[in-house]
């Protein structure tokens, strides 16, 4: 009878002429309002529980002397009664109703479960949010995971979204030991996968797409791009997954039928799964599981960064708390900034990601977080920016967005303080490569950098992003040579350009060293010895019988005679004299008409002296006194037949001129002796020929 008797009690202090009088526990007595309840009059004496505000004030004691009426309504809406409980509204395509409530007040319902979410015809729909960012993988059930290693893992699979496998990648920046979500892949069955790169690239297979607000890749998939991030949504019959990434941080957000799908698996839908079991098969066994321990980062303040991370259990975070746990959030918070250093925007991202997930999950929009943890408005993530495989992007020391080389590709140039590369020395040139995301970690911009002549500067590879410099034998850049000792110096140098017409920079002063250091050619010195002193040959030509000599010296004066322990080395110039005795003087002249030298088989020939001249072709032979006396000489630098390395003989044919009434002296102005006239006879046409060894 609880029903009518509250309805009952809400209209006593309604009802015209009711008298209220206060008797021991405040007992009301009605005597000028007969009630009648469904045709029956109340005769007895009723005890009533008063109800205000759904709380229970007191009793009343009911006495009638005559008929009591009830009044019956409850709500009031547009002139309609309602009962209460009554439905008064409903809107099927929001899931709600409006009915009335035990204290007469109209009051708004959802039908849909807190993680219920309206599909239209008052049927909802099992929607939750898993979120990755940084290491941390927070599920569907706010559980957290974290991944240590940088592979690649499954975040959601399973038959109600058929052809879709999530897949996270995760890869290292400035830190070995902590792995951060680099890119998100969606898998799609029969179709191209789709991948969600840093920058806001997107790609189909392996053609980076050029999207304008959104596009529709065909089989339910629409790709949607703006300045704050990727969402590609992928619609089945029964279920709707859409993956959001800006760079630093995933969430999916998945639809389908009320309750979760119990075949769902992956990161985000099986929290009793560890994180082990959802890397990619191709991943297992492979470099990324490798771990490193780098050195703990002394200038992290682990308390500060405790009370940071604590700010998510503060106004405004607060009014998120009745449907989005921050516990989860707080810890990833805290194990990622207590050994990362918070550059790169990482101490506003946690705050975001849920921030985000807050927003995803509610109507709750938390304008004044931002001002709160002291983060910057959100600005385009690295959008339009490419970097290579090595690097990451992140915001430059100077407030701007750059590469930044990843922390294990860095990790052996780090060690050696090096920029790059050793310089490559080659015969005619030298190159050296710089790492293009080391200079930007220095703030240095490879276009002002430069060799020592200014106008050499650095060439970018646009796929690696590394930097050479270089030079050759036709530029050679200012490279300057010097000799010490046994080496051959080619030095020039990586240094930066001040264009600034003042006398200060606000760039780190480059100096570095490009150098190529050549042994000099090694020196295949050969000497040779001489035979004998000198050669002695008697002569006996017609009536002339004279001795003719042919003897070597090192010096012009031809004092230095060379002898058997004399060692000439190659290029070494020789004087090599022709001497007769026996001879007038006034009567005849010695005339050197050839001289040439032969390897030890006479194989190999080669001139020094032709029809009494100096070869033309070497220009270190010089024929001195042909002709004008009884002995003359020549010199000449030694040499070896590069063929053979065996001894070298000079051989010398001589002729004896008659010197009366004509010259003996050859005519070497043309090069070549010219032809004597007809009257001009050596004596009796018999040359004689001497010859002169060298062994080496």
């Amino acid at each position: 009878m609880l029903r009518p008797l509250l309805l009952l009690s809400a209209l006593i202090g309604l009802l015209p002429g009711a008298e209220q009088q206060y008797v021991g526990s405040a007992t009301f007595n009605i005597s000028s309002c007969p009630i009648t309840y469904y045709g029956e009059q109340f005769t007895t004496l009723y005890e009533i529980e008063f109800v205000a505000n759904d709380d229970s004030v007191d009793s009343v004691n009911l006495t009638n002397t005559g008929p009591i009426y009830k009044d019956i309504s409850a709500c009031r809406q547009s002139g309609v009664l309602y009962f209460y409980d009554d439905e008064v509204s409903s809107d099927p395509d929001t899931c709600s109703t409006e009915s009335c409530d035990r204290v007469a007040t109209i009051q708004p319902n959802d039908i849909c479960g807190p993680l219920e979410r309206c599909h239209g015809n008052n049927t909802c729909m099992f929607v939750s949010i898993c979120t990755v960012t940084g290491p941390a993988v927070i599920d569907f059930n706010d559980q957290l995971k974290t991944v240590e290693d940088r592979c690649g893992y499954t975040l959601l699979t399973g038959s109600s979204i058929q052809n879709l496998t999530v897949v996270a990648n995760f890869r290292e920046r400035r830190r070995r030991d902590v792995s951060f979500l680099d890119s998100v892949t969606l898998r799609l069955q029969g179709q191209d996968h789709v991948h969600l790169e840093q920058g806001g690239i997107v790609k189909e297979g392996n053609t980076t797409l050029t999207i304008n607000g959104s596009t529709d890749l065909g089989n339910g998939v629409e790709v949607i791009v703006d300045p704050t991030g990727v969402t590609v949504t992928v619609l089945h019959p029964e279920s709707t997954t859409s993956v959001f990434f800006d760079g630093n941080t995933a969430q999916i957000i998945y639809a389908g039928p009320t309750g979760q799908d119990p075949e769902l698996g992956g990161l985000c839908a099986n929290s009793s799964a560890s994180v082990s079991d959802e890397r990619l098969p191709e991943d297992i066994g492979s470099s990324c599981e490798v771990q490193y321990n780098d050195t703990a980062d002394s200038s992290i303040n682990c308390t500060m960064m405790t009370e940071r991370c604590n700010l998510l259990l503060e106004e405004p975070f607060t009014s998120c708390h009745n449907h989005t746990d921050p516990e989860s959030y707080i810890n990833a918070c805290i194990d990622t900034l207590c050994k990362y250093p918070a550059v790169d925007g990482l101490n506003c991202q946690f705050q975001e990601a849920y921030a985000r997930d807050c927003s995803l999950l509610s109507d709750d929009i938390l304008d004044s977080w931002r001002s709160t943890a002291g983060c910057s408005p959100p600005q385009p993530f690295c959008q339009g920016r490419i970097c290579s495989d090595h690097e990451f992007c992140a915001e430059t020391i100077s407030g701007g967005i750059g590469c930044f080389c990843r922390a294990i590709f860095a990790f052996p140039y780090r060690s050696n303080d090096a920029l790059g590369h050793p310089t490559v020395c080659e015969e005619n040139s030298a190159s050296v490569t710089l790492v293009g995301c080391l200079l930007e970690e220095k703030g240095l911009d490879y276009t002002m950098l430069h060799l020592n002549d200014p106008t050499c500067t650095g060439q970018r590879d646009e796929l690696d992003h590394m930097v050479t410099f270089s030079y050759n034998g036709s530029n050679t850049c200012g490279t300057e040579v010097m000799a010490n000792n046994s080496q051959l110096i080619y030095m020039n140098s990586v240094t930066v350009l001040n264009s600034s017409s003042d006398n200060i920079t606000r760039q780190d002063q480059v100096y570095i060293d490009f150098s190529c250091v050549f042994t000099q050619p090694d020196v295949n010195t050969v000497t040779f010895r001489i035979k004998d002193s000198s050669v002695i040959e008697k002569i006996t030509s017609g009536t002339w019988n004279y001795t003719l000599t042919m003897k070597a010296y090192t010096d012009a004066g031809r004092t230095q005679a060379v002898d058997s322990n004399t060692e000439v080395q190659l290029n070494q110039q020789i004087w090599v004299q022709l001497e007769t005795d026996g001879l007038d003087d006034g009567l005849v002249a010695l005339v050197t008409d050839s001289c040439w030298a032969t390897d030890q088989p006479e194989s190999l020939r080669y001139n020094l002296i032709v029809d009494g001249c100096a070869n033309p072709d070497d220009q270190t032979v010089n024929v001195v006194g042909n002709g004008a006396g009884t002995s003359n000489y020549f010199s000449f630098n030694m040499f070896q037949f590069s063929r053979s390395s065996s001894e070298v003989s000079v051989h010398c044919k001589v002729n004896l001129c008659a010197n009366l009434n004509q010259t003996c002296t050859p005519d070497c102005s043309g090069g070549l002796r010219k032809r004597r006239s007809a009257g001009s006879k050596y004596l009796d046409e018999a040359p004689a020929f001497i010859s002169m060894t060298w062994t080496n």
